[in-house]
């Protein structure tokens, strides 16, 4: 390992490369101990419930070691890469010095960019003061000497909750573990993984001490298979997110499915058109650039359909702008990114920007940014060859519009049966918040478009 002057160790810990997201799977190193790497440096790639995402090095050092192997997922905030820089004491030791307070026209300095993470502070951090629960020291006691009047005897105080991460709280339930009986060892008495297998080992360790009648059951043996006949698929990332999120949808929202059959012939001579048209150069033009455009024309015309339903407020959310999220299959499972203001885009922008959406998704580079907030979605089950389908609307969106394969087939046209370009669109909506009426009215408006293209000229 190169030797450095006055050297110290910094410990990148993983950060939260979501909204909300408590933990991440190691995909792959990019470095291993002895390496250089310098400010900015991508060094691992991690999978989180919604993308695969890139992490670079926030300072310049050499790789001292790697916390953890690939393939092991790891909790927010836990470190996972050990650097040694240049320069005098750790970060840690610096992070938990109080920052001095700020005179009042001075600004606090603004924070280096970076593709992930919290950044890096220019100037030293301040740990955000834990909220203090209420003295309720006097109404207790107030209580307590009212049950004694009453001959009831005082209460007992309530038991404090244990301080535990929600992936530690689960791994306890699993185990069959009470946090209330764990020794916390982690930074302002936070119960961590190896607090639970440290109980869960001392249980197993001195059995004849065990006195409550509920002990920790014994693991159960795991269930043989034949592996030549079968292969088992561990649930995580993005498919376990997907897959939590559809049946939250399922039985939450009253889906309602309705479904139209639509000559779309002009509408492919109009993609060949634009195919030629200068202004579409170098762009990825083709039928479904034209039916986002048919859906972004029907929800201005009957804005009530781009809407989400609060439940706890009780109340119906208009948008007055489109997320359009278009559902990408991809190596890690079906996910959703949406095209951010896509109703203010030309028809140009909108045809850059669905090929971006694609192109990224295909290569496993989506954000998780482009796959938060969007508004409605379209999913283009007809490239698989699917005359239609009944699609699950995904959490807080009202409609999803689904999009068959389109074949040529015997249609009457001006009064004689030819062979036309047909496709069945099917759109779905929550029922809580879009009527019927709304739904069929959103759904004629994008077959009158894919019917009779020059519509978008005249509505939009």
């Amino acid at each position: 390992m190169t030797t450095m002057t006055n050297a110290s160790v910094r410990e990148f810990k993983m950060p939260d490369v979501g909204e909300g997201l408590t933990e991440a799977e190691i995909l792959k190193w990019y470095v291993q101990p002895g390496d250089t790497v310098t400010d900015g440096q991508v060094v691992c790639e991690v999978e989180t419930a919604k993308a695969a995402v890139e992490l670079p090095i926030p300072y310049d050092g050499v790789v001292r070691e790697l916390h953890f192997p690939e393939g092991t997922t790891v909790d927010v905030g836990t470190s996972i890469i050990a650097v040694e820089v240049a320069g005098g004491a750790a970060p840690e030791a610096a992070q938990e010095a109080p920052a001095p307070a700020a005179e009042p026209d001075e600004k606090p300095a603004a924070r280096q960019p970076v593709l992930v993470g919290y950044g890096v502070s220019t100037s030293s951090t301040r740990r955000r003061p834990r909220k203090q629960a209420p003295d309720t020291a006097a109404r207790q006691a107030a209580v307590a000497v009212q049950a004694e009047l009453n001959g009831h005897g005082a209460p007992a105080a309530p038991k404090e909750r244990p301080l535990a991460k929600p992936p530690v709280r689960k791994l306890a339930k699993d185990l069959g573990v009470d946090l209330a009986s764990v020794t916390p060892t982690g930074p302002d008495g936070v119960i961590t993984r190896e607090d639970v297998h440290a109980a869960v080992t001392a249980v197993e360790a001195a059995p004849e001490q065990r006195t409550a009648p509920a002990a920790v059951p014994a693991p159960a043996a795991p269930v043989s298979y034949d592996t030549a006949r079968e292969t088992r698929i561990p649930v995580k990332g993005v498919r376990k997110a997907t897959a939590a999120a559809m049946v939250g949808s399922a039985f939450t929202a009253p889906h309602v499915t309705e479904f139209v059959t639509v000559d779309v012939t002009r509408t492919l001579r109009l993609v060949e058109e634009l195919k030629q048209d200068k202004e579409f150069a170098g762009l990825r033009v083709n039928p479904l650039l034209l039916i986002a455009k048919a859906l972004l024309v029907a929800i201005r015309r009957h804005p009530d359909i781009n809407a989400s339903w609060d439940e706890a407020a009780q109340e119906i959310v208009v948008k007055h702008y489109v997320n359009l999220g278009i559902a990408a299959a991809t190596p890690r499972g079906l996910i959703v990114p949406n095209i951010k203001d896509a109703h203010a885009k030309t028809l140009p922008q909108l045809a850059e920007s669905l090929g971006e959406l694609v192109s990224t998704a295909r290569e496993g580079k989506t954000s998780p940014s482009a796959m938060q907030a969007g508004t409605v979605t379209i999913t283009n089950v007809g490239v698989f060859g699917v005359d239609t389908g009944t699609p699950i609307i995904n959490p807080g969106e009202s409609a999803i519009l689904a999009v068959g394969a389109i074949k040529p087939q015997p249609w009457v046209h001006k009064g004689k049966v030819k062979p036309r370009q047909v496709t069945t669109l099917a759109l779905s909506f929550d029922h809580r918040l879009v009527d019927g009426e709304l739904g069929s009215r959103v759904l004629a408006d994008v077959a009158a478009i894919l019917e009779q293209p020059k519509r978008l000229i005249s509505w939009a």
